[in-house]
């Protein structure tokens, strides 16, 4: 081939100048991922509604149900930011494996933690508990009663729903541990997003993976604590059935 033919050789038309190069792919993967987690701390936020009781967890969900299109729009952004962080993430890492095929023959598990091994194990993993959770609590696929519950003030009875889902010991199990993979995540996303934006320093990096370890853990409590705290009969609703079939 000559050189003028390799020369003339141009990237796919569809491919924008950021993703072009490894930098900007990491600059993807760095800026989805700040958008995933500030939504993370929102849902979060407005899930600790729970322990101010039935009317404030109602309040929440008619609130965010009253926004309409814009509601879409913040989901269509998200399912967006997902899609884009995990491909590139697999690119990332596939282009890692191309320039270094052989593997070493001894691994040096030292210079690493047992976080950013599992890094793309545990995304899967709470990706799939998402698909799940949204199946579960968003389209209501598994209990379609849950669609005629409602409170005194003729609002979705969201936090009935809630609680007689995680009253099911295996649906609070799952719960947990998928939280736990997140905490996984972002204990070591956290800390290399803001060493991909440049932002940290060699000096400052174990400070940056300390606090992404603390943010990480302390949200990873938060969810963790609402299915607990129903398992252990401080937030109780009126009793119904249990949500899963496993539980009858």
């Amino acid at each position: 081939m000559s050189s003028e033919a390799t020369s003339s050789k141009k990237p796919c038309g569809c491919c924008w100048p950021i993703f072009s190069s490894s930098i900007g792919r990491k600059w993807v993967v760095a800026l989805t991922g700040i958008i995933l987690v500030l939504f993370v701390i929102g849902h979060l936020l407005g899930n600790l509604s729970i322990f101010a009781g039935p009317d404030a967890m109602n309040a929440y969900a008619a609130f965010l149900k009253s926004a309409g299109e814009l509601l879409w729009v913040v989901r269509i952004g998200l399912i967006i930011c997902v899609v884009l962080h995990i491909w590139f993430t697999i690119t990332l890492w596939r282009e890692n494996l191309a320039a270094r095929p052989q593997k070493y023959a001894v691994k040096d598990h030292l210079s690493t933690t047992v976080y950013a091994r599992l890094m793309r194990i545990s995304g899967l993993t709470v990706l799939a508990f998402v698909i799940y959770h949204l199946a579960q609590f968003t389209w209501e696929a598994f209990n379609p009663d849950y669609k005629g519950w409602v409170d005194a003030q003729g609002r979705h009875d969201v936090y009935r729903m809630v609680v007689t889902a995680f009253q099911c010991p295996f649906v609070s199990g799952f719960y947990i541990l998928a939280v736990g993979l997140l905490g996984m995540h972002l204990s070591h996303g956290i800390a290399s997003l803001f060493q991909t934006l440049g932002i940290t320093s060699k000096k400052m990096r174990p400070l940056f993976e300390q606090g992404g370890l603390v943010v990480a853990w302390l949200i990873f409590l938060g969810f963790a604590s609402i299915p607990a705290s129903v398992l252990l009969g401080l937030v109780k609703t009126t009793p119904v059935l249990p949500a899963c079939p496993l539980c009858h």
